[in-house]
């Protein structure tokens, strides 16, 4: 398993009470409108786990995410893996965190990306408004960064999201290319299979609850989209007041299996869906692999463990538990419960 895969499941927000949304701790997306990530460096992070036949659950520091324009709520995170091309900004261990929101605390206007590195933190990029960055992020091998931008409509009652892109950027900050396809509709989260000069970025949509493999090319100093299909469909979607979307958001792809994995939050279930590197159009949601009423609460973001099993974390807006906030859960790819951690830090305090 990749170190990258490890990394991404040990992230957590401390809450701040007097901001207006409840929402996730943790994983690949964090969804509390949040300024501080808890972190551990991937060395530490492998040496604590692999002695370990489960992921859960792991140990923790804390570093702020805000940056100087006082963009909030962290949704994407990412690794700098070994490996990545030298000579920018970014170096292997760097964790990269997107905002969401603006200073205003407004949803699907945050334009920043912040570095943080060896506990200290720094603006990566800043975009130009109108963005809304959401939780696809990830640092791609030919040396550049892509995250999701999935900006606010404003439309009343409730707003919800623009079709939005995805930005690819350099290892200096800066844009270099902006995908906009039919095929992106409001790009909630994504995951990649990254493969040097062609990167399949499988795309979570929350406006019309589906999922598209986007085929980019490497073309010398910039990608390019080869090809877009929706692979999945038919899940859950609409805007909510607190959540801004509900729809299908994080995926995980197996390279082996040619599985992808969905968290469909609405359904409050993960979804199979196979042979999902050459579908060429959709079949539907895919197969339910995992739906436990017990330890699922509107799942969410999702990962690989280092151990092979799925980390899903929960959005706390469906089938709420309030004696489990925030919930981490571990189970494999066979549906089977493993573990799960649920914490929550307000105001210096945990349990």
């Amino acid at each position: 398993m990749k170190i990258q895969k490890l990394c991404l499941a040990n992230v957590e927000v401390v809450s701040n009470p007097d901001l207006q949304n409840r929402k996730i701790l943790g994983i690949a997306r964090i969804l509390a409108l949040a300024a501080t990530v808890i972190v551990l460096p991937a060395h530490e992070l492998l040496a604590f786990t692999v002695k370990e036949a489960r992921v859960l659950p792991f140990p923790t520091q804390t570093v702020s995410t805000i940056p100087s324009n006082g963009d909030v709520n962290p949704y994407g995170v990412a690794f700098v893996p070994e490996g990545f091309p030298t000579g920018g900004k970014l170096n292997p261990g760097d964790l990269l965190v997107s905002n969401f929101n603006d200073a205003n605390n407004i949803q699907g206007t945050g334009t920043t990306i912040v570095d943080i590195s060896g506990g200290s933190t720094s603006v990566f990029f800043q975009g130009t408004a109108p963005l809304g960055l959401s939780t696809g992020l990830a640092v791609l091998k030919a040396g550049f960064v892509l995250v999701a931008n999935c900006p606010t409509n404003n439309q009343a009652p409730v707003a919800g999201a623009e079709p939005g892109s995805l930005l690819l950027i350099d290892a200096n900050g800066n844009l270099v290319n902006t995908f906009t396809s039919n095929e992106i509709q409001g790009p909630w989260d994504f995951s990649v299979y990254d493969q040097g000069g062609t990167v399949w970025v499988f795309v979570s949509n929350a406006i019309n609850g589906t999922v598209s493999r986007i085929e980019l090319v490497f073309t010398g100093n910039n990608f390019a989209i080869k090809s877009a299909t929706t692979i999945a469909s038919g899940y859950t979607h609409r805007v909510d007041p607190a959540t801004f979307e509900v729809a299908p958001t994080g995926s995980a792809f197996d390279s082996q299996t040619g599985i992808l994995y969905v968290a469909s939050t609405g359904d409050n279930a993960v979804y199979a869906v196979r042979d999902a590197l050459n579908l060429r159009s959709s079949k539907g949601p895919g197969t339910v692999i995992y739906s436990d009423q017990t330890h699922l609460h509107g799942a969410l973001a999702m990962v690989f463990g280092p151990n092979g099993d799925l980390l899903v974390s929960n959005s706390d807006e469906f089938n709420v538990d309030p004696n489990q906030p925030s919930e981490i859960v571990e189970f494999t790819v066979k549906g089977q419960f493993i573990v799960r951690k649920s914490r929550i830090r307000i105001s210096g305090e945990s349990w």
